[in-house]
């Protein structure tokens, strides 16, 4: 049960402080300090969790890295199906505590289609994750690595931001896009609510490929 209210907590942080930073700074697709700031918090809060959680769950806080996890067998079915509840509880919670706070008027961080397209978001947010997840599987596959994972994931997905908010605002993580799109809805807005399934769908499909490349270029192969 530590495990999952880790994981509950982390997410909670993830969506209260980065898609906060990302609607109190006005982050738009437009390359000013508030898209660069909206990338540096995502990032940081993973660093943060990392060392804070790390040891205790470690620090997933994103179905698409635990869909990850489980593929490639370092996380069972039952820890699986809770750290996935837990992760979209407390995006949940997060996006409601940042709308106390907030209102919604600023969007809660909400993710959006580029170009109105669906295949094309979805295109970009499966390359934004896979990417992402490799590097998580890659850092964390070492126990050399252990001790600077939490920086490496955190710069990783700082990246992907920076490149990715032009396009989707960046999900990548199925639970901080559905949090805000709920409680936006909740609230009377349904516009992110009627295509979070893009990101939920695109962040688990990049995940699940991300998984499966790793584990056959990996010179450790999984035990049958």
């Amino acid at each position: 049960m530590r495990k999952y209210i880790a994981e509950f907590i982390g997410t909670l942080v993830l969506v209260l402080f980065a898609c906060g930073t990302a609607a109190v700074t006005g982050c738009t697709s437009a390359a000013d300090a508030a898209y660069l700031l909206t990338a540096l918090a995502f990032g940081l809060v993973i660093v943060a969790m990392a060392y804070s959680i790390g040891h205790i769950s470690g620090c997933h806080i994103n179905p698409a890295v635990s869909i990850a996890m489980w593929i490639s067998r370092k996380l069972t079915t039952k820890d699986f199906l809770g750290y996935v509840a837990a992760q979209f509880l407390g995006a949940i919670a997060g996006a409601y505590i940042l709308s106390v706070l907030i209102g919604t008027n600023l969007g809660l961080g909400a993710n959006g289609l580029y170009q109105n397209s669906v295949a094309r978001s979805m295109l970009v947010e499966v390359i934004l994750t896979g990417v992402f997840v490799i590097a998580i599987l890659g850092v964390t596959s070492r126990e050399a690595s252990a001790g600077k994972a939490g920086i490496v994931i955190g710069l990783t997905l700082t990246l992907v931001h920076i490149f990715g908010i032009y396009f989707t605002g960046t999900s990548v993580n199925p639970a901080r896009s559905f949090g805000p799109a709920l409680v936006l809805a909740l609230n009377g807005s349904n516009a992110a609510l009627n295509v979070v399934w893009v990101f939920i769908v695109a962040p688990l499909i990049g995940g699940a490929l991300a998984a499966y490349v790793w584990n056959y270029l990996d010179a450790k192969k999984l035990e049958a």
